[in-house]
């Protein structure tokens, strides 16, 4: 369930995200993953990559501010209702969610979610035994 989470500074300027994005291009990385968040200056772009410490050296030669760090990524019941069970086991067992966000798959059914929770151990342990699967990174990463 956990993987690495590319974290990446992006100053909040016209074409500074197509920049970086071809920075992880000429790297040969495949982007699987991403949320930007921005403010008036700056923007904080989360990432899943398929080799995040390449990913990583190649951003930060390029003058980019970057860190990995870990989160929890799940498949989740693609139906209604799927996102609000998996937070409510979360939730029974006092774990917070301090961000969240989803990406494509191509395993039928299920959604990905990746969250950034307060007690990661104690979440991989409950959702686990919920019955919550494991996910293998080089999953995301299949054509």
């Amino acid at each position: 369930m956990q993987i690495n989470q590319l974290s990446i500074f992006v100053e909040n300027k016209s074409g500074r995200l197509m920049e970086i994005m071809a920075v992880l291009e000429k790297a040969g990385i495949n982007v699987s993953a991403l949320s930007l968040a921005d403010t008036t200056d700056f923007g904080i772009l989360r990432t899943i990559v398929d080799d995040p410490e390449k990913a990583k050296l190649a951003l930060r030669e390029s003058g980019v501010i970057v860190k990995t760090a870990p989160v929890i990524a799940l498949p989740i019941d693609d139906t209604p209702g799927g996102l609000a069970k998996m937070l409510a086991v979360l939730s029974n067992e006092n774990v917070a969610v301090e961000y969240m966000y989803a990406f494509c798959t191509r395993t039928h059914g299920k959604a990905m979610m990746v969250l950034k929770v307060d007690d990661s151990a104690k979440a991989q342990a409950v959702l686990t035994q919920k019955g919550y699967g494991d996910v293998d990174p080089k999953e995301f990463f299949k054509h």
